[in-house]
């Protein structure tokens, strides 16, 4: 998701507005299907540093995209808050995948283009105190590929605190299944931390150096093969990284 012409005045997606309407919803889709169904029959989630998830305010997380379930794991292994994720528009036309991302109050994507109304709705989420879930890369990666500027932007326009998630495991499902077993999947939380800044308007090159050093700190939760453009961990900085305690 690039920010080059984004621009204020575009409105968010409508369901961003209604977030009440979808808490009944999300409480019977990730504690009485997703937690019990899914991790109970189909996969088998290992979590560590859950702990990093803020308790309240604005908070981004930043995963690696890898599997099609890796928005859906993340979503059920997250049970303090109910993390709000953003899909590419085609998933919403699917019979069954679309019903429950509308029922969840998910909100697309357009990708291979500057969305201007899927970063206006993940800023406003954001002030609403909603934790918003993307894939800084903007798609589906078996490594991690040059992310774009669109997370860094947004978590800045809004203020937020940013939790990596780093996800291994997820494209095996669902060939498990047919040998009976679950698909064990390791999801990591990484430190949290908030982007340095003198202000919301920040030149282009510091943008992307931002966004380098947050995928660097994805990186680092990842096996060396999931780490792709960002292997050499001697690149990395944190310059304009405060780290969240």
């Amino acid at each position: 998701m690039s920010t080059s012409s984004a621009s204020p005045r575009m409105h968010a997606h409508a369901a961003v507005y209604r977030q009440d309407r979808y808490t009944f919803r999300r409480r019977v889709i990730r504690d009485v299907l997703l937690r019990p169904i899914g991790f109970g029959l189909l996969v088998k989630p290992h979590i560590t540093g859950r702990e990093y998830i803020p308790a309240a305010g604005p908070t981004l997380l930043i995963m690696n995209h890898i599997g099609a379930i890796d928005p859906a794991v993340v979503t059920g292994v997250v049970t303090s808050r109910f993390v709000v994720p953003m899909s590419k528009v085609e998933a919403m036309s699917h019979p069954i995948v679309g019903l429950i991302a509308r029922s969840w109050g998910v909100y697309p994507v357009r990708r291979g283009e500057v969305d201007r109304q899927a970063l206006a709705s993940s800023i406003e989420l954001l002030k609403q105190d909603q934790p918003v879930l993307i894939a800084p890369e903007g798609t589906r990666q078996p490594a991690l590929s040059e992310a774009k500027d669109g997370m860094t932007y947004v978590a800045i326009r809004a203020g937020a605190t940013i939790v990596p998630v780093g996800l291994d495991g997820t494209p095996a499902f669902p060939g498990t299944l047919k040998r009976l077993r679950r698909t064990p999947v390791d999801v990591t939380f990484g430190r949290a931390f908030r982007f340095r800044t003198s202000g919301q308007r920040v030149p282009r090159d510091e943008l992307r150096q931002m966004t380098r050093e947050a995928m660097f700190q994805l990186a680092l939760l990842l096996p060396e093969h999931r780490r792709g453009v960002y292997s050499d961990l001697s690149q990395m900085t944190t310059d304009y990284l405060e780290f969240v305690t």
